[in-house]
């Protein structure tokens, strides 16, 4: 008696993603899941069907005539599964994401644009609130996901680290200090400065940092965001101390940054709603970051458990 033959949907979904992205990483972002379940699922059809069906080319994955071949089997089945779903309602996989302006109007939409053209079947809906607004939306479940700096504890608010960064000096590239490796408070005395405003949570801390050193910069201006803080710096209105992310992925071109000491930590984080599982989109989509938040000497990926 022969073996029954079976077949796998996950399997072939995960051919199919891979083959259209090229790499296992955009193939898991894209189906939601982690990377080794891509390759589980594709080792595991190599096996069952007997062909090889991926070549390693570089740091992508070429597929096979096999593999081809196999996909353009598939067209009916998945045409046919299209016809039994419909057309997927738009509400059905939107991610409700929200953010403060630091990190929604350059980082964000950036990643939202490459993540919703890697998975064009997703909705994102991006809102540009206060901090305070962000962790005050996901505890009223209005929103599925939101990005933070600010590490504000609240009931049914799960807050989970993405990013540490240490603080910079930013300033033009013409400017003498930016001959130096690092900058301190004394550095500072007398110069030039722009503040991130009072009601910001660093700057009682930056102040303190220049107390205690007996450095007094000399204020021209505050601005409320770090991007507006180096944008006038960029000006040539003075120098400024700064959270390095993610303004610094932005910038490097136009402007210096060196690292300030003593050292000042940010934390960001994603804040999710604890008392719900997250849907598939919002872990999708704080994998994508992940994966794709440029690397600096001044930032680096939090650990986490999620």
């Amino acid at each position: 008696m022969g073996t029954r033959s079976w077949h796998s949907l996950p399997e072939y979904q995960a051919l199919r993603a891979l083959m259209e992205s090229g790499t296992t990483s955009k193939a898991a972002v894209r189906l939601g899941l982690s990377q080794s379940a891509i390759s589980r699922s594709i080792a595991s059809l190599e096996s069952r069907t007997g062909m090889m069906l991926f070549e390693r080319d570089g740091g992508r994955l070429k597929p096979t005539s096999e593999a081809a071949q196999l996909n353009r089997r598939l067209d009916p089945l998945f045409e046919a599964l299209d016809r039994i779903d419909g057309p997927p309602a738009p509400a059905q996989e939107t991610l409700r994401l929200v953010a403060p302006p630091t990190y929604a109007h350059r980082y964000l939409v950036r990643h939202v644009a490459s993540f919703l053209h890697a998975n064009p079947h997703y909705f994102v809906s991006l809102e540009v609130a206060s901090s305070e607004e962000v962790i005050r939306g996901i505890q009223e479940l209005r929103f599925d996901l939101g990005l933070t700096g600010v590490e504000l504890s609240r009931e049914r608010v799960k807050l989970i680290p993405f990013r540490i960064s240490k603080a910079v000096c930013a300033m033009p590239k013409s400017h003498p200090l930016a001959q130096k490796d690092s900058i301190g408070p004394e550095d500072l005395h007398d110069q030039p400065m722009i503040a991130l405003t009072h009601r910001h949570a660093r700057r009682a801390q930056l102040d303190r940092v220049f107390t205690n050193s007996r450095s007094t910069p000399r204020i021209v201006a505050e601005a409320s965001t770090s991007f507006a803080a180096v944008d006038l710096a960029k000006e040539g209105l003075g120098l400024t101390v700064v959270n390095p992310f993610p303004v610094v992925q932005y910038r490097s071109d136009d402007l210096i940054f060196r690292i300030f000491t003593p050292t000042i930590e940010y934390r960001s984080y994603f804040a999710t709603q604890e008392t719900q599982h997250s849907p598939a989109i919002a872990r999708a989509f704080m994998r994508h970051l992940r994966l794709h938040t440029l690397k600096t000497p001044f930032t680096s990926l939090a650990d986490h458990s999620n």
